[in-house]
């Protein structure tokens, strides 16, 4: 089975250009305040690139695509809850500009400003020139998001914290929301469990503990509730759904049925323990489900709230296959990492090659691939699986802006290094690399605990570079040939190549240009110091990224959060010199910068 193409740039410019000489001119509506202008909106849409995925679906049974129905009910829920977690007053600015379309007749204007709400999934934008901006009338994003309370600052919540440690392990779990203790609050946190009794039932004690503290409300004193009990009615609806596609699969596919059931539970329950065993051990047929909320990187406060996502797979049987057949051994990899506390791993990863079929929240976009859970006791009891999204990995029109940017960096020499296949090595191997090495600190504490806002671009720098690490000791030992190296080496380059100065809240973007800064600092890379194209020193890679995998994994096993700190600030330059130049000299390639998938199985 192949999946259409995404429809190119040249293309999609012609049909624009069409379609706007065939319809007749309407003026443009004039918006209310706080609405992005019209040029705005159209320079960001400009640099948009739609992606469609359309995986066919024909193989699957009428029970089989029943349960796919209902799944995608769950992820139109799971989106909106994470669309709410992200900005309080996401939704409804949403439905507001939502009317407003339909009142002014659906123009170009509107339609414009809803695409935009679809890209970001939210009201709030990425410019051209990296900052954050409203574009709906709504107040500016917060670091709390909405998981937090909106109007909280981080020495608040430490200082609460100080005063009350017994707290800490509610307010900071990863599946909590913490609110004020206002009597408004604990009202409504009582009255969800009032009204659902299911989770009365399932969360003993905590109707009791919140109408104790509803005596005396305290708009300065901070508490939580479990993600079962903040979005009650959404997760009650939720659960109901995922039981009716379970009861669909049992027929065809009995332990995907199991582990959905689990899962539906979970979700009431606020504990992963037994969805996260059946999903990891399970060994589904024709379809996989993520479903939950697993990473923590849209928490802008203490990095540790888990967002929701859904995505709904479809296997690749031939190359799941072939694919386990080639991993093996991790006890090994692990052994050989530049660290002394080593662990034992378990060896038979679940690894599985899938077609999106729709992706919903935290997981919705062009990620190429995950490994799941991330709960270090969890993957210690029964592992982890990794999903490699084929349809995203191999997509020809996302790796042409690849090659692209690719081009524009380097000199000529390297020109056509980089191939789509060392992309698939790298993310590959990248997933298994977050399997790989500490995953507590040398207190015991759990990275999250330990390095809080910093874990998360700790973690992905690890998996990036014992990825190429590993593919090193392969080709070393005989079983990855030159060109598959110099394909992965390659990769691992471009994988660290910015377009504009990351954020801090930008986990991924800051642990690139982190490991550009030590490569370019060590000599792997070599800037033109007048056009800031880089040469690649290849033969100094290994050691390069050993060093650097020597340092991330004795910060991970430190956990010190203040010497993450230093080390973030020290890698983290950019100059106008060489980073700026080389940066323009991308946007100016690259084309489209950001990218919005729609899905064949909504009607996209």
């Amino acid at each position: 089975m192949r999946i259409p193409h995404a429809l190119s740039l040249g293309a999609a410019a012609l049909l624009a250009l069409s379609a706007q000489a065939a319809a007749p001119s309407r003026p443009s509506p004039t918006l209310p305040p706080g609405y992005w202008p019209e040029e705005k909106v159209a320079e960001v849409l400009a640099k948009t690139q739609e992606v469609r995925l359309s995986p066919d679906l024909s193989r699957l049974t009428p029970d089989e695509q029943a349960a796919v129905k209902d799944l995608l009910e769950v992820g139109a829920i799971f989106q909106g809850l994470y669309e709410s977690s992200r900005h309080h007053q996401a939704l409804p600015a949403r439905a507001k500009l939502e009317a407003l379309d339909k009142k002014l007749g659906s123009p170009k204007r509107t339609q414009d400003l809803l695409t935009l709400y679809r890209l970001y999934q939210g009201p709030i934008a990425s410019t051209l020139s990296n900052a954050r901006e409203a574009f709906l009338p709504v107040d500016a994003q917060v670091s709390a998001r909405n998981v937090y309370p909106v109007d909280v600052t981080r020495a608040e919540v430490d200082a609460f914290l100080a005063a009350n440690p017994g707290e800490r392990q509610s307010l900071l779990s990863e599946k909590t929301v913490v609110r004020r203790a206002t009597a408004a609050n604990l009202r409504q946190d009582v009255k969800v469990l009032q009204t659902h009794p299911v989770l009365d039932t399932l969360h003993p004690g905590l109707r009791q503990a919140l109408q104790a503290k509803a005596k005396r409300p305290d708009a300065k004193a901070l508490y939580a509730v479990p993600y079962a009990v903040a979005y009650g009615p959404e997760l009650v609806k939720a659960y109901g759904l995922v039981m009716r596609a379970a009861q669909r699969l049992e027929a065809s596919d009995v332990e995907l049925a199991r582990y959905l059931r689990n899962r539906a539970r979970d979700l009431l329950t606020n504990d992963y323990e037994s969805g996260d065993a059946a999903w990891v051990t399970g060994r589904f047929q024709k379809l996989n489900v993520q479903l939950g909320a697993y990473e923590t990187y849209d928490d802008a406060l203490f990095g540790v709230k888990a967002f929701h996502s859904l995505s709904v797979l479809l296997s690749n049987e031939a190359a799941t296959q072939e694919l386990r057949k080639r991993l093996g051994g991790l006890q090994a990899v692990e052994d050989a990492l530049p660290y002394a506390a080593k662990k034992r791993v378990r060896e038979d990863i679940p690894v599985g090659v899938y077609d999106v079929i729709a992706d919903f929240g935290q997981s919705r976009g062009t990620n190429t691939a995950s490994i799941l859970p991330n709960d270090a006791l969890a993957a210690r009891r029964y592992g982890r699986t990794i999903l490699l999204r084929e349809n995203i990995m191999r997509n020809p029109d996302l790796f042409a802006s690849d090659e692209r940017i690719w081009r524009a960096a380097v000199v000529d020499a390297h020109a056509k290094e980089l191939v789509s296949e060392g992309n698939f090595q790298r993310t590959l191997w990248h997933e298994v690399g977050h399997y790989l090495g500490p995953d507590r600190d040398q207190k015991g504490r759990t990275l999250d605990d330990a390095l809080e806002d910093y874990a998360g671009a700790v973690e992905e720098m690890k998996a990036d570079l014992v990825s190429l690490f590993s593919l090193h000791d392969f080709h070393k030992k005989g079983t990855l040939d030159a060109a598959g190296l110099r394909a992965v080496q390659a990769s691992g380059i471009r994988r660290t190549l910015q377009n504009v100065r990351p954020r801090e809240d930008q986990p991924y973007q800051r642990m690139q240009l982190v490991q550009f800064n030590w490569f370019l600092e060590h000599g792997l890379l070599q800037a033109d110091p007048q056009t800031a194209r880089l040469s690649i020193h290849y033969d100094k890679y290994p050691a390069v990224v050993t060093s650097l995998l020597e340092k991330v994994l004795a910060l991970q096993h430190g956990g010190d959060k203040a010497a993450t700190a230093a080390f973030f600030q020290r890698w983290s330059a950019w100059t106008p010199e060489l980073h700026e130049k080389l940066a323009a000299r991308i946007r100016e390639a690259q084309g489209a910068r950001f990218r919005l998938v729609r899905y064949d199985a909504l009607g996209d």
